[in-house]
């Protein structure tokens, strides 16, 4: 039986600020919720800023029908995907009143080969940042965001933020937008809009088809590839899309930033100026809150409960792994009531970490197992309801019999650890390295094959195998006796990786 629809969790008071650290090498913003990191974004100046949201003026290099997918060229360095959901029906010439409209399959979508062609110039938008090694998804509809609305100039219809509550104040929005919009246009109402005048979502309109205007024109001089619309950087980003009434500070270390968030903030959100102060503590911002503390943890396969048990968070290209465990808590009364409390408990940690690190696409849930149904689907509940204060889109299935949860989280951008780590260069991102003992018997090999030609052979090897050469001497006097009166020595080389080794 499908479990009922959990009420929306209602959080209050909840104190939130913005911690804005700026140099002239990186910028970075994290969000304190009740004085613990929530949110942590980066932006470095010797590596290309983010491009999520940026129109470009580029190339159809390749169409696979197959894939019902094309490639596009528009100047970075790997080409850019496009599905054929991303393309509008008009880039092939046909309007929605035309008889004839290209072809359907069986699923009813149209054929890609018949919307697109190789060669053609096109108009699109980045809905995707590229990670690892996909290029960046880009999509022909384009939106653009300003601080109460979205303007979606190729979309004609006015959709509403579900997270102003009121219906009355939605009809409210919704009619005002419809009456001041170009007809053909459409318009997504942010949160931030609620109990806003007329005037001021006027004013954000028309500035949007301003800049809409100016796109187009940039069509006409901008060479193909080129960009015809950049994205802000992260500061002002931020604050236009997060900066809002519920946030109590906005804080920033560095007077040059400082001046540039305030001159923005005077001039489209001039009520939330007295809230941006400059910071001039003794300690560094990040230092005086703690945030480089909890970035550290933020990279860490091991997240402890308040409890004592723990997950374990394994981040892989295709999926994301999470083992909940007991680890230290025994509990006090059964193993029933031990196991439900931890799967609770890990719930809340599981969201949390989730946006903290800002990990997408397929991530699979290992809860303890729990045999009574009643336990799963409260786990299952408790779940969904916690995901509701997410703002990227999850999908959730049931937990299953073996305690296992499967859903997907909207990705658009790196992970933290994508942002601030790399791939280790000895084990290549796979988490392995070679035991010693393989080494050794690597070594054993080689050393068969080359003392016949040689009179001496001296072994270069790390620290760690020159010691289990020491410890476990039966691989070297099984050499010298088959190789009597040849001289054979280790030594150990500090600076050599584990599974490097030199015969000489």
């Amino acid at each position: 039986m499908r479990p009922r629809e959990p009420r929306p969790k209602i959080i209050r008071n909840v104190k939130k600020k913005l911690l804005v650290n700026s140099t002239p090498f990186e910028t970075r913003i994290a969000l304190i919720e009740n004085g613990r990191l929530a949110e942590f974004h980066v932006e470095r100046m010797n590596r290309q800023r983010g491009i999520t949201g940026n129109i470009y003026k580029g190339k159809i290099v390749r169409v696979l029908p197959g894939m019902q997918s094309a490639f596009v060229e528009i100047g970075l360095a790997r080409t850019a995907f496009f599905h054929v959901s991303d393309i509008k029906k008009s880039m092939a010439g046909f309007d929605e009143d035309d008889e004839k409209q290209p072809v359907r399959n069986e699923q009813g979508v149209y054929r890609i080969q018949d919307m697109i062609k190789e060669g053609q110039e096109v108009m699109v938008q980045v809905a995707k940042e590229p990670i690892g090694t996909k290029g960046a998804r880009v999509t022909s509809y384009v939106s653009l965001p300003g601080r109460y609305l979205v303007f979606m100039p190729t979309y004609g219809k006015i959709a509403v933020s579900r997270r102003i509550p009121s219906d009355k104040e939605r009809r409210r929005l919704k009619e005002i937008v419809h009456n001041l919009r170009p007809k053909g246009c459409g318009f997504i109402i942010r949160t931030v809009c609620e109990g806003v005048s007329r005037e001021e979502i006027e004013a954000d309109m028309t500035f949007l088809i301003k800049l809409w205007e100016r796109i187009q024109n940039n069509r006409e001089t901008v060479s193909n590839p080129g960009v015809l619309y950049e994205e802000l950087d992260l500061t002002l980003r931020t604050i236009r899309d997060t900066f809002s009434s519920d946030i109590e500070k906005l804080i920033i270390d560095s007077k040059e930033e400082y001046d540039r968030a305030s001159k923005f903030i005077n001039e489209f959100m001039p009520s939330l100026a007295p809230r941006v102060e400059l910071y001039d503590g003794g300690d560094e911002l990040y230092d005086a809150n703690g945030v480089d503390i909890e970035l550290g943890n933020a990279v860490d396969r091991k997240v402890w409960l308040r409890s004592g048990g723990h997950l374990v968070m394994d981040q892989m290209e295709a999926l994301t792994a999470i083992d909940v465990n007991t680890g230290k808590y025994v509990g006090k009364k059964n193993s029933d009531q031990t196991i439900l409390k931890t799967n609770l408990e890990a719930v809340d940690e599981v969201v949390y970490q989730l946006r903290l690190r800002n990990i997408g696409g397929i991530i699979v849930i290992d809860f303890i197992d729990m045999e009574r149904l009643p336990d799963r689907e409260k786990v299952y509940n408790e779940l969904r309801e916690a995901l509701r204060a997410d703002k990227a889109r999850t999908n959730i299935l049931m937990v299953s019999e073996l305690g296992i949860v499967e859903m997907t989280r909207k990705r658009t951008r790196e992970s933290i650890s994508q942002s601030l780590c790399e791939p280790c260069p000895y084990c290549e991102g796979n988490a392995i390295v070679r035991h010693v003992d393989t080494i050794i018997m690597d070594i054993y090999r080689d050393m068969l094959r080359e003392m016949p030609n040689k009179k001496k052979a001296t072994i270069y090897v790390s620290p760690a195998v020159a010691e289990r050469f020491k410890t476990e001497t039966a691989v070297l006097d099984e050499l010298k006796k088959r190789f009597p009166g040849k001289e054979m020595s280790v030594k150990s080389v500090d600076r050599f990786h584990q599974e490097r080794y030199e015969i000489f």
